[in-house]
């Protein structure tokens, strides 16, 4: 018995406005899209759940090219405003998902990659130029999204896929791939999704000491066990210095 696919690489949350926030983080689809109705299908009814604007937060390196084409499409077909903000990277598959906001915005240190499809194969002569053949068919389908939101022209597109394009967010701006930059006042709504935490060891350690010589001075008595408080004190203090 076949079980069905659904393997999630997305996240739907709300935001304090009541606007629903798309997030794909990591690989777009680790099983192909290609024979699988259950996954996408359940993408879509997740997406067309709600009405109005929606934000979709991107960072992943890419992925299966038949995901990433169909989740295109799904966004495009949306009634309400898309904006697509790329907080770390958008790469190959993901690249392609990005051209679907209305809006791009991109991070001043986010990164946004296209390169020609690839793909594995096995055979004699005759296969080899089938796969060679149904590439040069999925690179002008890429294409085709990329020329409608860059008016770059097929050759410069194909020529940028063939050198495996890094972009900053000021060449894709400048190239297309991109409408403005994220500003502090943009980058409010994705800290308070993803909160940033910073532990530093040895920090932690000498205040874990601190409270323990607070809570000592405060409820040892001036002797105990023959020890004076000062003594533990003394033994505190030299577990610092060799930590």
């Amino acid at each position: 018995m076949n079980r069905p696919k659904t393997k999630k690489f997305w996240a739907w949350e709300e935001n304090e406005n009541g606007e629903r926030v798309l997030f794909l983080n990591g690989a777009i689809a680790e099983e192909s899209w290609f024979d699988d109705e259950v996954t996408p299908a359940l993408f879509s009814s997740e997406l067309n759940a709600g009405q109005g604007n929606i934000t979709i937060w991107i960072n992943s390196p890419g992925g299966d090219c038949v995901a990433a084409a169909r989740i295109y499409n799904m966004i495009k077909e949306y009634k309400g405003k898309v904006t697509v903000k790329v907080d770390g990277i958008a790469a190959s598959a993901a690249s392609v998902i990005a051209m679907a906001g209305d809006e791009i915005l991109m991070s001043p240190v986010s990164m946004l990659m296209i390169h020609n499809p690839a793909t594995l194969a096995v055979g004699d002569h005759a296969e080899m130029q089938r796969v060679i053949d149904m590439l040069d068919s999925v690179k002008e389908s890429i294409i085709n999204a990329y020329a409608l939101r860059t008016n770059l022209s097929r050759a410069k597109l194909s020529h940028l896929m063939d050198n495996e394009t890094w972009m900053d967010a000021n060449k894709a701006i400048e190239l297309g791939f991109a409408d403005g930059m994220l500003t502090q006042e943009n980058r409010m709504e994705q800290s308070k999704q993803k909160q940033a935490v910073m532990f530093c060891r040895k920090e932690a350690e000498v205040k874990v000491i601190n409270k323990i010589e607070t809570f000592f001075s405060i409820t040892m008595p001036s002797k105990r066990d023959g020890r004076t408080i000062g003594e533990l004190f003394a033994r505190l203090d030299l577990i610092k210095k060799i930590m």
